[in-house]
């Protein structure tokens, strides 16, 4: 009987259902709270919020010799709506203007923020805030939500054009979901092929670019992840005259002009390598 009753304990036990181990259990636990590291150091739900970015539309970014050019890749829109409500470029002062990719509601609360900042420097300081404090400004933003429970980090990566107030020199920041921030001479962000993209950039970029030549640069790199042309990206190009900063955003005839140029200079390219292999056969 005592055999009889062990075998079906046996049995009992081993047809029950198992409970997760332990580790399974804080595994979990990891991939739910933000402030809780996993074993390897991470915190996945920044991960997370930087998926959230790379699941939007390319955002470029190209520092000239004197200019700033910003490209953002337009997703298509319904045919009902004003296209004009979707902005992915807008400014923060007079003198910064901001670029981003990621969920554009979380975007436009940084915005708000950094505008409310930038206009209560002016008032207390009475002098205009610098692109590196504003950078600041939104990179210690988006770390506040990243170290305390309750709350869940900006699916937003930014970058930040402007112009040194001193010099005059252009600058251009880049923020992403953790909080960091650094200055870059060119960079991409968004998008599933933003590191092709900024390989791509390091191959092309140099220090003399011309206006012309940042913008074109600029629409190269769009250009390899948008196939619709003029409609589905948008080119804003930063200048400073004297004391002010000047923005211009190129309207589908002149981005149309541009991409024509550039679709020529691939055929012209492309013209030689064919020659060059009909002789070796």
């Amino acid at each position: 009987s005592r055999s009889a009753g062990g075998q079906s304990e046996r049995t009992r036990r081993a047809c029950a259902p198992r409970r997760p181990s332990v580790r399974k259990r804080r595994m979990g636990s990891y991939d739910r709270a933000l402030t809780v590291f996993s074993p390897d150091g991470k915190l996945f739900q920044i991960e997370y919020a930087h998926e959230a970015v790379n699941k939007g539309g390319m955002t470029v970014g190209v520092r000239g010799e004197s200019c700033v050019v910003l490209g953002v890749e337009r997703k298509a829109v319904a045919k009902l709506q004003e296209s004009r409500t979707i902005r992915k470029v807008v400014k923060l002062d007079e003198n910064i203007t901001l670029a981003f990719a990621g969920l554009t509601a979380d975007a436009r609360v940084l915005v708000q923020r950094a505008r409310v900042e930038a206009q209560s420097y002016r008032l207390t300081c009475e002098d205009a805030p610098s692109v590196e404090y504003m950078a600041r400004f939104i990179a210690r933003t988006q770390q506040r939500y990243t170290q305390r429970g309750g709350v869940r980090p900006f699916g937003v990566s930014s970058i930040l054009a402007g112009f040194d107030s001193t010099t005059g020199a252009p600058l251009m920041y880049q923020i992403d979901p953790s909080g960091t921030y650094f200055s870059w001479k060119a960079n991409a962000i968004g998008g599933r092929n933003s590191k092709s993209m900024r390989e791509f950039l390091e191959k092309e970029w140099k220090p003399t670019l011309a206006v012309d030549d940042a913008i074109t640069l600029c629409v190269k790199t769009l250009l390899e992840v948008v196939d619709s042309g003029a409609k589905n990206m948008e080119i804003v190009v930063l200048q400073r005259d004297d004391a002010a900063v000047r923005d211009e955003t190129l309207d589908d005839a002149k981005l149309d002009a541009i991409i024509a140029a550039i679709e020529a200079e691939k055929i012209e390219g492309a013209a030689p390598e064919s020659k060059t292999v009909e002789m070796k056969d």
